[in-house]
């Protein structure tokens, strides 16, 4: 090489992951509850969530949202699962000053892959509602939804209106359900309320009622014709009678 001349290389993507990686490690983790999430600040970054100690998801946020609300998110999320105690799910959490150009995720879920699987990366965990166009598609059988399945058996712990129309019940349960509850609207892309939903008045019973109890007594209230179903991580509701392959039927008027 000439005189007063040298070459460096700097390997800045590997560093900043070598650098997480052994931050991760030594991290207590904290419990992916509301509360606890509630303290962490709106910032980007990375974090991991745990599953009775088991490493199972690994996420990274974006300008659209932080760490508070990514993980309030997923905090949500594990509420009304079948086999899935909250108090198991656990969580690390890191904020990122500068993020680099790389896919902090991708890179983070292929390194800790090379040790064990990452279960809950690509099996659905965290996904928006797919729409109506997916309601037919086959659930992947070792998927989140599939492994811990909608609890309808669970209590409703919030004030419903005591008799109001099926459209107005049904808009106060989906703000409460910690899962997606689709119903059919006006005509597609539509917020307007279909207007058997509309006409019909529901009287609930009384307080403490299940989720199943409570779709079953709105479906009771529609004319004929309606049917509503449990699909993988949602409930839909809809003026038809159709089989679903992974779908159950939880009530028909």
């Amino acid at each position: 090489m000439p005189l007063g001349y040298r070459e460096f290389e700097f390997d800045l993507p590997e560093a900043l992951l070598a650098r997480l990686f052994d931050t991760f490690e030594p991290m207590e983790r904290g419990p992916l509850t509301p509360e606890a999430v509630s303290q962490i600040p709106e910032e980007q970054g990375v974090y991991q969530l745990f599953h009775k100690g088991t490493l199972v998801y690994i996420g990274k946020t974006d300008a659209e949202a932080g760490l508070r609300q990514r993980l309030g998110r997923h905090a949500w999320t594990i509420q009304h699962r079948m086999n899935l105690d909250t108090a198991d799910v656990n969580f690390k959490a890191i904020r990122v000053f500068v993020f680099t150009a790389i896919d902090l995720e991708t890179q983070l879920i292929k390194k800790y892959q090379a040790q064990a699987k990452v279960a809950w990366n690509f099996s659905g965990f965290g996904s928006n509602d797919p729409g109506r166009e997916r309601d037919t598609t086959n659930a992947k059988p070792d998927g989140f939804d599939a492994q811990f399945p909608v609890d309808l058996d669970r209590a409703v712990e919030t004030e419903l209106p005591s008799s109001a129309s099926a459209f107005n019940v049904l808009v106060a349960l989906r703000k409460w359900l910690p899962y997606t509850l689709r119903f059919e609207p006006l005509k597609r892309g539509s917020r307007k309320a279909h207007p058997d939903l509309d006409a019909a008045t529901v009287t609930l019973p009384p307080a403490p009622s299940t989720t199943r109890q409570l779709l079953t007594q709105i479906v009771q209230s529609l004319p004929a014709g309606w049917q509503c179903t449990l699909l993988p991580g949602r409930v839909i509701l809809y003026k038809e009678s159709r089989d679903y392959q992974f779908g159950q039927v939880i009530a028909t008027s």
